[in-house]
């Protein structure tokens, strides 16, 4: 199994229990974070931000616009991504510790997530949903309880341009639409 990526000194939390390697200590699946499939998606463009920023050397953020381009189009998934982006640059900026996330390119652990990455995965969750309380919650997690502003209005501005379920809904109402006039 590949190592995690960490942005810097390991956390000062209690150890998990020895009977596993570390590398498996604090995954779990995917299927368990109750996400859409947009969210979901989200995960390999984040695995590869992440990686970027902690070794720049990888270049590894060309990937990341690749996958969101071939996952939404060129027309969604670049700003998808710029967005995404803004948003983990912010986050391991607020951080007091590092980010704990997979490498994207290891293929036998594609379907867990680590508990870093599922706290901004459920963040942007919640925020996609207007669901505030949870939403706040979810920001203390994913900063370290620094509830950085920066951080924050990163992640609303996502939510505001990606919104799920009712929210979208009522968005596409307000949206101008272009109609063939003939």
């Amino acid at each position: 199994m590949t190592p995690p990526i960490n942005s810097s000194e390991p956390s000062q939390f209690p150890k998990p229990p020895l009977g596993l390697p570390q590398a498996q200590r604090d995954r779990m699946p995917l299927a368990f974070c109750d996400l859409d499939a947009f969210e979901a998606g989200l995960l390999p463009v984040l695995r590869h931000f992440v990686l970027s920023l902690t070794r720049p050397e990888s270049q590894s953020w060309q990937f990341a616009y690749k996958i969101a381009a071939e996952r939404w189009g060129d027309s969604l998934g670049l700003p998808v991504a710029q967005s995404l982006f803004k948003l983990v640059q912010f986050i391991l900026k607020a951080r007091r510790v590092g980010f704990d996330a997979i490498d994207p390119l290891a293929l036998e652990e594609r379907d867990f997530v680590t508990r870093d990455e599922q706290a901004l995965l459920q963040m942007l969750h919640h925020m996609r949903r207007d669901d505030t309380p949870r939403a706040r919650e979810a920001v203390a997690n994913v900063t370290g309880c620094t509830m950085d502003p920066d951080v924050i209005r990163a992640g609303l501005s996502f939510a505001d341009r990606f919104p799920a379920g009712s929210v979208a809904c009522r968005q596409r109402g307000q949206r101008p639409e272009l109609r063939v006039v003939g």
